[in-house]
């Protein structure tokens, strides 16, 4: 059967699979788990089959994996001949490890659970995961294994019961190339580096535009001479450190097979008149004289920043001289240039217009499925304990980019080293291969390595998302209820908002008495939305120099719309926000802070999936013009808690500590009356104090107290309800503050 060839599921590269849709598995006569041979141009590879999407039924389609593909010499949509396969089980192959690896024992058996189920045949390389660099000076790599002989001949499939024999390399016949995904050294120049679209996780769309500006003009000229214009001739893709955008250009080059040329920024740059110039030149010459090309140019903001900002002559001419090339009166011929910055507003104006860089795609911060992709990616070739949910950890991992994700798995990886490292003999020049199988990466690893990273795409204002959910917040039913409407309601019930045209709040003032939970309230929101959290303490942005404080509220704003859907919480916002024509001093910092916020939550600029909300309990001193619709336009008044309330909020601060049956919380919460959640909480804190203080003491005296006969008693809460006083309300007058804030237009 004629299929095209399409790239298989993430975690499955590296396994040997096609995926076929149940149909065409039938018409081609194969089950489950049974072998195909699949005719490409330059050769034929055999895969064991397996049951392939849902939505490719019918369309005729083939997923393999890179490694496949290049063996196969086929690329992506390439149409490729299929049929069933007869493949006998092997009785022994022969491998042969890279020079640089040293482990004795029998590691046949380690590379026979590897190898399961693989159709290999005498000449196959395989890119293996050999227990994390420990046997290879390429420090955490793939390692490729060559199998030199079968028996039988031909294609045959690794078993259990196969003997793999492994062999000293000898002559050049068995010399390999490593093929590794993450090789990079030693390259030839013009050679693409081994990276498939398979190691690009969480980057769909992106990849899908990337690739119809590339491929389709360097595969199908004609597409464009029948639609009467010029292709595309070059793709700038910006976006923070580590999202994958220089993966993306890797995985583009390698699999159009285009001579690849790269520009890195400080290297053309010499201290002779002319002569940077003259290095761009060659490599526009090189790349002319190897059409179909790419010229790819890493942190295009080195070589090509605004010019009238640079005060070096050297910087402005080789910016002239990059126009000239990427525009100039001389055809360019099919040369495609990818630039990749993470700084897209200092480079020079004139390359991002049509023609020169003709398009723009910003690389983002991967979503929960995105991540989940991405630590599949990095975990295929790793040992992973059959506890550890990936899919858990791609939740918790707000504000990680990809390169986080790929730290976060080597990380785990080290963890599980340094556990099993105290049985190895590193003085050895082998390694056992008996340890390396009993390596295992496992939940607890996992967990310590995630303690150790910071996500780098909120570095700056990052703060980890609050452990704190609905339940842990006491009363405060209508109060949760709002923010549900205007946090969560929007991210989850996005289409119901398209229907009835509906835009989402921008921003809830939470205001009341000290104490009742507002800070609490935007905690489990961030937690139940599973959006980003940003905590702004307000008077940490006032700076001494001018222009910093409104430079530190827009890049708080710069840094919640990168890495959308994101909750900015302001806590006392009175402290920066208060009514302008109020202050004192010359300097009107505060002023200044108030209409950068302004202008921000507001201005020309759209906020998309971000929400501020903020807390105050002096709303009265809040400016006017920031309580207005359109800004902080929900109004929830947080107040002191009913009986009700204060039972629950009882319930909560007692669960985890050991309660005498007499104590009545409903008694408690009778009792409390006028008091706050911050009131509550110290009062089971203070006879928690009082109950350790007790055996402490009785211990001292040489008593025999055991520590699980600890319990809070009746007693216990009596002094700390005369000791904690009630001060609520005192000087905040609710009717007062709602008739502020009905003022400023909001509702209250």
């Amino acid at each position: 059967m004629r299929l095209r060839v399409k790239p298989l599921k993430r975690k499955d590269a590296g396994s040997g699979l096609a995926a076929i849709d149940r149909e065409t598995m039938a018409e081609l006569g194969v089950s489950s788990g049974e072998f195909v041979a699949i005719e490409g141009p330059e050769g034929r590879v055999v895969a064991r089959v397996w049951p392939g999407r849902s939505e490719d039924t019918g369309r005729g389609i083939v997923r393999i994996d890179g490694q496949l593909r290049q063996a196969a010499g086929v690329r992506i949509d390439d149409p490729v001949s299929v049929e069933a396969a007869d493949v006998d089980p092997a009785e022994r192959v022969t491998l042969v490890l890279p020079e640089n690896v040293r482990i004795q024992g029998d590691v046949g058996s380690y590379l026979t659970e590897k190898l399961s189920e693989r159709a290999v045949s005498s000449g196959d390389t395989f890119s293996l995961s050999l227990g994390f660099g420990l046997l290879s000076t390429r420090s955490g790599r793939r390692l490729p294994v060559t199998v030199v002989d079968t028996e039988p001949s031909g294609s045959v499939v690794v078993s259990g019961e196969t003997e793999v024999e492994v062999t000293e390399r000898g002559g050049d016949e068995l010399s390999v190339e490593a093929t590794g995904p993450l090789e990079g050294e030693g390259e030839p120049d013009g050679q693409p580096p081994d990276v498939t679209y398979e190691d690009v996780g969480g980057l769909d769309d992106e990849l899908e535009r990337v690739r119809e500006m590339i491929e389709l003009p360097m595969r199908h000229p004609e597409l464009f001479r029948a639609l009467g214009i010029e292709p595309p001739k070059g793709v700038l893709l910006h976006g923070p450190p580590g999202t994958g955008k220089t993966l993306i250009a890797r995985a583009v080059a390698n699999e159009i097979d285009a001579h690849f040329q790269t520009i890195s920024g400080p290297e053309i740059m010499s201290k002779y008149y002319g002569e940077s110039e003259e290095q761009l030149r060659d490599v526009f010459e090189d790349a002319a004289e190897h059409e179909p090309a790419i010229v790819f140019i890493d942190e295009l903001d080195s070589i090509a920043p605004k010019r009238e900002d640079v005060q070096g002559d050297v910087e402005r001419r080789v910016v002239a001289q990059l126009l000239s090339l990427m525009d100039g009166l001389e055809q360019r011929g099919e040369i495609t240039v990818i630039g990749t910055t993470n700084r897209v507003d200092a480079i020079d104006p004139a390359l991002r217009r049509p023609g020169r860089f003709d398009r723009e795609i910003e690389i983002g911060v991967p979503d929960a499925a995105g991540r989940e992709e991405i630590l599949q990616i990095h975990t295929r070739g790793m040992p992973l304990a059959e506890d550890i949910d990936l899919e858990r950890y791609a939740e918790n991992t707000h504000g990680f980019v990809g390169a986080d994700l790929e730290n976060l798995a080597k990380e785990a990886a080290m963890t599980a080293m340094r556990r099993v490292r105290p049985e190895l003999d590193l003085e050895e020049d082998e390694i056992d291969a008996e340890a390396l199988e009993a390596i295992e990466i496992t939940e607890g690893d996992f967990k310590s390595a995630l303690r150790g990273i910071e996500p780098s795409a909120m570095r700056e204002v990052f703060v980890e998302v609050p452990d704190v959910n609905w339940g842990d917040v006491g009363g405060l039913e209508s109060a949760k209820e709002r923010l549900r409407e205007t946090v969560q309601w929007p991210m989850e019930h996005a289409d119901a908002y398209r229907r009835v045209a509906l835009e989402p709040a921008k921003g809830v003032l939470l205001y009341g008495p000290p104490g009742t939970g507002k800070t609490l309230l935007a905690k489990a929101v961030a937690n139940e939305s599973r959006s980003n959290f940003i905590s702004v303490k307000g008077p940490e942005l006032f700076d001494k120099y001018v222009g910093e404080s409104e430079k530190g509220v827009r890049e708080i704003f710069s840094k919640a719309r990168e890495n959308a859907p994101t909750i900015v919480f302001f806590d006392e916002i009175d402290a920066i926000a208060s009514e302008r024509g109020s202050g004192v001093g010359d300097s009107n910092v505060g002023e200044r802070v108030v209409s950068q916020l302004l202008t921000e939550l507001d201005g020309l600029e759209e906020l998309e999936d971000v929400v501020v909300i903020a807390a105050s309990n002096r709303p009265e001193l809040i400016d006017e013009a920031l309580l207005r619709p359109g800004r902080l336009d929900r109004h929830v008044a947080v107040g002191e808690p009913d009986e009700d309330a204060r039972r629950e909020i009882f319930a909560i601060h007692t669960a985890d500590r050991p309660l005498a049956d007499e104590v009545d919380l409903d008694e408690l919460a009778a009792r409390t009356d006028g008091y706050t959640g911050a009131d509550v909480e110290a009062i089971c804190r203070e006879a928690a104090t009082i109950a350790v203080r007790e055996h402490v003491h009785a211990e001292a005296t040489g008593e025999e107290r055991d520590v699980e006969a600890i319990e809070l008693t009746s007693e216990h809460f009596e002094r700390p309800l005369e000791e904690v006083s009630s001060d609520v309300g005192s000087d905040f007058a609710a009717d007062e503050v709602g008739d502020v804030l009905e003022g400023a237009g909001g509702e209250a």
